[in-house]
């Protein structure tokens, strides 16, 4: 193995400012200008393995992204297909969190450059559009109720055919298997905080009987006029889902047994 030939492919093929250090026996370090949004540099590995080599994270990539977001949360939803196709799309694989490229047919240059295309991609999850990270937190919030509420009990987007033939007032999760069950609504923006203040106050007037929660993807980017009108609306509401899982599960696990 040729290392100053090796060096030249990656400067060549990816970036001239690309450097290899060898740090211990079958294993170098590979230095790149790229980074993470807050600067941090990707953590890039050469490795041996058997008679062939490997590119690797070192387990770094998806540890660094779950400093911004619950690690969970990639395993899930938007996130874990964007993730899964960015992977894919550059033939990486995801060895339990450590993401690893082989070099095939001796063309490390290619490997490299493959490799940082795919980190750039993983590392991107964290700056979604907006648009994205909504369809995600809804995506995140649903998986939260089928893992804390029996699946058989849990109607999503059900609406009353009877007085809502048409489907205007949606509830995004109706949870049954009590007299009086509980509405739930994701929240990720104020106009979806609006609505979901329409839509229980329309089944107030109707008399419908039913509990109802909300789960904010972030309140403090709500305006507080809208909080304040859901807040009258509805009986509890949570902050976010992040960091309130367990309250929110103990909150369910108290209405769905007093209200049997």
């Amino acid at each position: 193995m040729n290392i100053g030939a090796i060096r030249e492919e990656f400067k060549n093929r990816v970036s001239e400012q690309i450097d290899l250090e060898p740090e211990g026996e079958g294993r170098f370090s590979v230095a790149t200008p790229f980074r993470f949004e807050d600067g941090d540099h990707f953590v890039i590995a050469l490795k041996q393995e058997g008679d062939h080599w490997i590119l690797t994270d070192e387990a770094s990539t998806l540890m660094h992204l779950s400093y911004w977001m619950d690690d969970k949360v990639l395993d899930t939803g938007k996130r874990q297909e964007l993730v899964n196709n960015s992977l894919s799309m550059f033939s990486v694989e995801n060895r339990e969190g450590e993401l690893v490229i082989p070099v095939t047919e001796g063309r490390f240059g290619d490997a490299l450059f493959n490799f940082i295309q795919a980190l750039s991609k993983v590392s991107d999850t964290s700056f979604l559009s907006r648009e994205v990270v909504r369809s995600t937190f809804m995506d995140d919030l649903r998986e939260f109720l089928k893992k804390n509420v029996d699946p058989t009990r849990l109607l999503f987007d059900w609406n009353d055919a009877d007085r809502d033939p048409k489907g205007k007032y949606i509830v995004d999760c109706r949870i049954n298997g009590i007299k009086r069950p509980v509405f739930v609504y994701g929240l990720p923006s104020e106009e979806k905080v609006n609505v979901a203040t329409i839509s229980l106050l329309m089944f107030e007037k109707w008399g419908i009987p039913f509990q109802s929660l909300g789960v904010y993807e972030e309140q403090e980017e709500i305006k507080p006029k809208a909080v304040a009108r859901f807040s009258d609306a509805v009986e509890k509401a949570f902050s976010s889902l992040e960091g309130n899982k367990e309250r929110i599960a103990t909150y369910l696990d108290r209405a769905l047994t007093i209200h049997a």
